[in-house]
């Protein structure tokens, strides 16, 4: 495929994007930030996300309902674990985490089956990675798990000094709510993420990894906190900013590797498995 022709549907799919977000903000009421810039923003933050979904997609060769959860699963995924943490952390912000949850939810779910459409007509250039048995491989989930644990200490740590006037004015949960978010729902839910995104890749295990890295991070780390924001100040933000991409890369990376194969599937087993 050409650069145009996949410069035109990444447009297609971005334009998709901002008509659902506007039909779906004023069916959905939410308390959102004014500013000139806002716009921007949210468009160029957009576009990435859909750059980085539309690249995904198009390495899988994935068709129908298979694309389009997977397309609904990854943003929404993401969405979800942040606005959860969100109510959990940041309980005097004034938002309303519930219809936060209901705008993401419901634009993805219309979005998605745009853009597998978009997508439809596109031949899959790579081969893809025959995938693991789950059940043989349980180990491997609970040492991402538990990865993930270590690393947002390791980054939280670091950044401590910077945010802890800030976090002073928050009513924080406790360390042991802290551990539980990690391990039983953003751990997982960002393993799962990242498997599914390897998974469609389809790459060897070293530059798969780097790939993983690479795409988690637009997705999970540069996309949510590019935007201002009323409940970050710009100062705590790319404070925060600086943390996420950097240690979702380390994460994405590391499940990349440890999950990842050094050869894969002959592109007629591929297909037979997508």
């Amino acid at each position: 495929m050409t650069f145009s022709k996949f410069a035109t549907r990444i447009l297609l799919a971005w334009a998709a994007l901002a008509v659902i977000q506007i039909i779906v903000g004023m069916l959905v009421p939410l308390k959102a930030p004014q500013g000139g810039n806002l716009f921007a923003w949210v468009l160029l933050t957009n576009l990435l996300v859909v750059a980085v979904l539309a690249f995904v997609a198009t390495r899988s060769g994935w068709r129908g309902w298979g694309l389009a959860l997977s397309l609904f699963a990854i943003p929404f995924g993401i969405a979800l674990v942040n606005l959860i943490e969100g109510s959990v952390f940041l309980t005097n912000s004034g938002l309303d985490w519930s219809m936060l949850l209901l705008y993401e939810f419901v634009v993805y779910a219309m979005a998605a089956p745009v853009w597998t459409l978009i997508f439809r007509s596109i031949e899959p250039p790579f081969e893809l990675t025959l995938p693991r048995p789950f059940g043989a491989h349980l180990w491997r989930f609970v040492v991402c798990d538990v990865a993930y644990l270590f690393l947002y200490f390791l980054a939280g740590t670091i950044i401590l000094p910077f945010v802890r006037a800030y976090y002073a004015t928050q009513t924080l949960p406790a360390t042991t709510t802290i551990i539980s978010l990690q391990l039983l729902l953003r751990g997982p839910v960002f393993t799962f993420l990242c498997l599914l995104l390897l998974r469609m890749l389809g790459m060897r295990r070293g530059v798969g990894a780097l790939a993983v890295g690479a795409t988690f991070t637009v997705l999970s780390g540069i996309a949510p906190l590019l935007i201002p924001n009323p409940v970050f100040p710009d100062a705590v933000r790319w404070v925060h900013f600086c943390e996420v991409t950097s240690s979702n890369f380390v994460f994405g990376a590391f499940v990349g590797w440890i999950w990842g194969r050094s050869q894969v599937a002959p592109p007629s087993a591929a297909r037979k498995a997508a």
